[in-house]
């Protein structure tokens, strides 16, 4: 079992006799001396969707629930559903908008290294791969010889998503961009 400072996002643990989906956690540290830090965090109801805030110090011990992650392919969106499809058995996952909004800012149909998070066979989360490659669609004029200062500028995505660029990348261009911190990593390998 482990603690609560041990927590990470997207892991799912029991509280309360209730399986939940880490979304978000957030550090407290009160500026007393004898207090313990305290992790905020926002949770998911697994069977029902529900939202929860719950705090626990950093000591407390969390049950973690029983998951299982499955190798997916983003297959096709039907209305506000998005449907994953996993690539052994074409078990189909289906996702509301709204659940896996943060995540889609990062998916297209190329996407590779998805997963899908499931407590008792029940879809719960998409897991990213550490990096993407996505391309550009819209940035400012790339500028001939700025590689040399550090100056970026922004680029919208395919996905939407807006990151900075160095001042050398132009429209059309596919980068590599971070999924933990929405960031540019530099351009994709070309193939």
């Amino acid at each position: 079992m482990p603690k609560a400072s041990e927590i990470k996002k997207a892991a799912a643990i029991e509280h309360n006799g209730k399986v939940y989906f880490v979304k978000d956690i957030a550090k407290l540290t009160p500026s007393g001396r004898a207090g313990a830090s305290l992790y905020r965090m926002r949770l998911y109801d697994v069977a029902t969707g529900n939202k929860a805030d719950e705090s626990f110090k950093a000591d407390e011990m969390i049950n973690l629930a029983d998951v299982s992650r499955h190798q997916v392919s983003f297959s096709y969106v039907d209305g506000d559903e998005y449907v994953f499809m996993d690539n052994e058995d074409y078990t189909p996952y289906n996702f509301n908008k709204e659940a896996i909004a943060e995540e889609l800012q990062f998916i297209t149909e190329e996407t590779q290294g998805l997963q899908v998070v499931t407590v008792d066979g029940a879809p719960v989360a998409i897991e990213l791969p550490g990096n993407v490659e996505l391309l550009i669609v819209e940035t400012d004029p790339s500028i001939k010889g700025a590689s040399a200062t550090s100056r970026t500028k922004p680029a919208t995505l395919t996905t939407g998503l807006v990151v900075q660029v160095p001042e050398y990348i132009a429209s059309g261009e596919k980068i590599k961009v971070s999924t933990t911190e929405s960031k540019f990593m530099g351009r994709a390998d070309s193939k």
